[in-house]
């Protein structure tokens, strides 16, 4: 969920972002109400405030409020006489807490713009990955993202960042680091590099607005079978197009078929779920979610499939809400074998608003349920190849990043085997064809 973009884009669709209008929801409440309304709203941080609960009044799935007396709740928002804006979000903080659901939170202005930035797969800044190197000590780069003002001004992977803006980075932490170089759109900053067999030198670059690699893609040759390795890190605004293009790419290599890794998938938006999920289903219901007045909205495939060649999924416990969405709609209509290890279990949908003074909340809004009408809340999806990691195999997965996705990854490697199996499931095909549902305006939140 990421910042909110004063521009359209199709991240504040997905967000059903905006604020509710206060008279149209306070009349319900008579003129006592109105009246001690208008005397708190002359206050910001209540304004802040009553704006959070009102949002929750409207959208909560629990109209129960967790057994709370919400307009209780709300009486002791606008009795309390804020300092600060900071009092107001403890104070909304608290009564959030009090409906006992851990997605149902809010967020200062730092917070929101690092979710919305986060699903929207976009920053603004240069484009580069970077790390603090154990041996050298420095400030390492690890990648120039594609497309980026970074590699366009040839900075590479294994240069050191010697400068910024002329601040020497030795001591220098990486999140003190990426501050400086983050910025908005258009302005400019110069680093000074380090390389191999050279002397340090300036780059002059500007920065602008990048789409983040969501989807990592390749080939690889496994004996007779050519297979097609997609990791997908999470559910941005930007998953689904990557992932279209990761799919029709590979079937120009004439793969055999396919392992989609979503360990340690946290989820993002639901929208990318269902968009991913129709590029490789043709029939078949996706999810089905369940609104606080008990109204269901089921999502199906659309006859849009761009491969039917075999697919295996790798999850694991970290694997969660959107990831879990489109493991259950492969696994429930038989369009892939998952392996690994049971995912998180979160079936909540999340909306998130922006307010007034930059802070949002995200409000869960509804539950969802797999095809086969499954309840993966707190239980979430069994594999059907269990394959836990030790403790040592994960830990050397973590150390080396590179070995996730070969043979000397055993989760990986089991899906090999299930890919080389004469008995794989092939797509289900119906006769019936179905309709396309229109999409819906909702957020998967991330798990955590």
């Amino acid at each position: 969920m990421n910042r909110s973009a004063k521009r359209y884009s199709p991240l504040q669709v997905a967000f059903i972002s905006g604020a509710i209008a206060s008279t149209a929801t306070l009349s319900a409440f008579g003129p006592v109400w109105c009246r001690s309304v208008h005397a708190a709203l002359q206050d910001s941080p209540k304004a802040v405030a009553d704006a959070v609960w009102q949002l929750v009044n409207r959208e909560y799935v629990d109209t129960s409020f967790n057994k709370q007396d919400w307009l209780a709740v709300r009486q002791s928002l606008l009795d309390k006489d804020y300092t600060s804006l900071e009092e107001a979000y403890t104070a909304i903080r608290q009564a959030l807490e009090k409906l006992g659901d851990p997605y149902t939170r809010f967020l200062d202005p730092k917070q929101y713009e690092a979710l919305t930035n986060q699903t929207s797969g976009e920053v603004s800044g240069i484009g580069i990955r970077m790390e603090l190197n154990d041996q050298t000590k420095k400030l390492t780069v690890l990648e120039a993202i594609e497309n980026s003002p970074a590699l366009k001004a040839g900075i590479k992977a294994g240069d050191w960042i010697v400068a910024i803006d002329g601040k020497l980075t030795s001591q220098m932490k990486v999140e003190d680091a990426s501050k400086l170089i983050r910025g908005r759109a258009g302005t400019r900053l110069t680093l000074r590099l380090g390389r191999n067999g050279q002397s340090a030198f300036d780059v002059n670059l500007t920065r602008a607005n990048i789409e983040v690699p969501t989807v990592r893609y390749n080939l690889r040759q496994e004996g007779d079978r050519r297979v097609g390795y997609i990791y997908l890190r999470e559910f941005s605004a930007h998953a689904s197009t990557q992932m279209r293009r990761a799919i029709r790419d590979l079937n120009t290599k004439q793969v055999d078929g396919f392992v989609l890794d979503m360990r340690d998938n946290p989820g993002g938006l639901l929208q990318a779920s269902i968009e991913i999920a129709r590029m490789w289903m043709d029939n078949g219901a996706i999810v089905k979610t369940v609104d606080r007045k008990g109204m269901s909205d089921e999502m199906k495939a659309n006859h849009t499939a761009i491969t039917k060649r075999p697919l295996a999924i790798l999850v694991n416990g970290n694997s969660a809400s959107a990831s879990e969405i489109l493991t259950g709609a492969l696994k429930d209509n038989n369009r892939a074998v998952v392996v690994g290890s049971q995912t998180f279990g979160k079936a909540l949908v999340q909306s998130v608003h922006e307010l007034a003074d930059g802070s949002g909340v995200a409000i869960t809004i509804a539950h969802y349920y797999t095809p086969n009408g499954t309840d993966i809340n707190h239980k979430g999806i069994a594999p059907d190849i269990k394959l836990d990691l030790s403790e040592a195999q994960q830990r050397q997965l973590a150390a080396n990043p590179n070995l996730r996705g070969t043979k000397s990854d055993p989760q990986y490697a089991r899906a090999l085997g299930v890919l080389s199996s004469k008995s794989f499931a092939q797509p289900t095909q119906q006769n019936q064809p179905l309709q396309q549902q229109p999409m819906i305006n909702r957020a998967v939140d991330l798990k955590s």
